[in-house]
């Protein structure tokens, strides 16, 4: 046999052999087929995978890599890929089916499960139109995502892999679901997640959700917890939307985790703040008795307020400390829940965590200047407050009132127009006597003080029976004498004997 036929029998063995070979490792996989391999090397465009046959697969290597252009696998790594084609190139592999192709693909997809890959072109009535292969099918708005979907048209103009559900009248329906995918991803992550992780871990993960009640915050794909507000800070003043916001990436520690009572995944509860330090550590370096400071009302109750002076630190405003002017009856009605407030700090016990606070003491004690700005026998106006049947009592200043005792008032040539006085209305009288140790003030008219009925010293001697005269009329000054009897006294002891007359 001459040398040419010796090339051209062994070019065409050749051949033969290689189809045979082909025909030989591909026997067991089929288009559609989800091929669990291993990478065994990785080029600048290009990642090869052992699909167990004699024939390596190949992916592009761009279908392996994440958002910031970075491969995700490695030589050695395990990877899940689905046979997109067979021929004498080899086994292509892909995450799903993408580029030209026709019903039949369409088709052969639907029947394998395949993932299609699909860009979403605009939204129509009950969800999208989705561009695939060249084709618009469509996806139902329930199906572009595992969670509801609250703004359709964000989802425009992006490229995902969907699974056609349904494939009717020769391709003229065709429905497809991307919510199907990642359903199962999820699953698999669910999965994943319960094996591997306990309660105490500390993970990283993305607020999704607020409500008046927490944060609701992904884990991983399919797995959410929540992070109830009072775990969201030390602060129990704060509001979720103070702390956190949707999208925002945060690390929690996972507290428990139990089974829904729907048995529809788990019930996980997180917290935030138990990774920040106690703020109870530092409380005896930043404050001391003494201190004056501004705080929030955190709650009232009926004995007192509680005022948040720091993040996570709460003191008590009792009832009897909220005010040196006025005589508080229901907190509530004084201050409400997060108004500033200015408070001094009476007592810290850092071993019971507690605080007493006085809202009065941060105002100032207005009995402080009372002996000077109220000294006796001088003339003030003040404000009537209320009447009772002892006497009046007239607001001075703030926190300072008085008393005008009924004596002084039934005595008083104002009697009239003192009795006729009503709450709100302005009085002038004078101060008597102040008491600083019970804080009492009390006020006269401003006329002579009478401590005796003059009336009993009207009546004037009898006359004598052995004398025929009429009897001497009493001598009466008007500017006092050995009796005690004052100018006015006097004079009105000598109108009352010439009334006898």
């Amino acid at each position: 046999m001459s040398e040419h036929n010796l090339e051209a029998n062994g070019e065409e063995n050749f051949a033969e052999l290689f189809e045979a070979f082909q025909s030989e490792s591909n026997d067991n996989l089929q288009v559609g087929d989800l091929v669990k391999g291993t990478v065994i090397s990785v080029t600048k465009d290009s990642v090869f995978v052992d699909t167990g046959s004699k024939v390596d697969g190949i992916v592009n290597r761009d279908e392996l890599t994440d958002s910031e252009g970075e491969l995700t696998v490695k030589e050695g790594d395990a990877v899940e890929l689905y046979v997109i084609s067979i021929d004498n190139n080899g086994i292509s592999l892909s995450k799903a089916m993408s580029g030209a192709g026709g019903l039949n693909m369409l088709n052969d997809a639907y029947e394998s499960g395949l993932p299609v890959e699909g860009k979403v072109m605009e939204t129509c009535k009950g969800g999208f139109r989705v561009s695939m292969m060249h084709r618009k099918v469509f996806c139902p708005v329930s199906q572009i995502d595992a969670t509801f979907v609250e703004t359709p048209e964000q989802y425009v103009g992006e490229t995902h892999n969907f699974k056609i559900i349904k494939f009717e009248e020769g391709g003229r329906n065709v429905v497809v679901s991307r919510r199907a995918l990642l359903e199962v991803e999820q699953e698999k992550s669910r999965e994943k997640f319960i094996a591997e992780v306990e309660p105490g871990a500390v993970l990283e993960g993305k607020v999704t959700k607020l409500m008046a009640f927490g944060a609701f915050v992904e884990l991983v794909p399919g797995v959410e917890g929540m992070v109830h507000v009072s775990e969201l800070s030390w602060s129990r003043s704060a509001k979720p939307e103070d702390i956190v916001q949707p999208g925002d990436d945060i690390t929690v520690r996972i507290l428990a985790m139990e089974p829904r009572k729907d048995g529809k995944g788990l019930k996980i509860s997180l917290s935030l703040k138990q990774l920040q330090a106690d703020p109870w550590d530092e409380v005896g370096e930043k404050f001391k008795s003494g201190d004056k400071v501004t705080g929030t009302v955190a709650r009232c109750t009926d004995f007192g307020v509680f005022v948040e002076i720091a993040p996570g630190i709460e003191g008590l405003v009792h009832i009897s400390e909220m005010s040196y002017t006025k005589r508080v009856h229901k907190p509530s009605e004084e201050v409400t829940a997060g108004q500033e407030v200015s408070v001094m700090i009476k007592d810290l016990d850092l071993v019971k965590r507690r605080i007493a606070l006085s809202m009065k003491d941060a105002e100032g004690d207005p009995w402080l200047d009372a002996a000077e700005s109220f000294k006796v026998g001088t003339e003030v106006e003040g404000v009537v407050e209320n009447k009772a049947e002892f006497g009046i009592f007239v607001s001075l200043a703030p926190g300072i009132t008085g008393l005008l005792p009924m004596s002084r008032i039934t005595r008083s040539e104002r009697k009239n127009e003192l009795e006729a006085l009503t709450p709100g209305q302005k009085v002038k009288l004078t101060i008597e006597e102040i008491n600083l140790a019970d804080r009492k003030v009390t006020l006269t008219t401003g006329e002579p003080k009478e401590d005796t009925d003059w009336k009993k010293y009207a009546k004037p001697a009898a006359p004598k029976k052995s004398s025929p005269r009429k009897a001497a009329e009493p001598k009466v000054t008007t500017s006092g004498d050995s009796s005690g009897f004052g100018g006015l006294l006097g004079m009105k002891l000598q109108e009352a004997m010439k009334n006898k007359k």
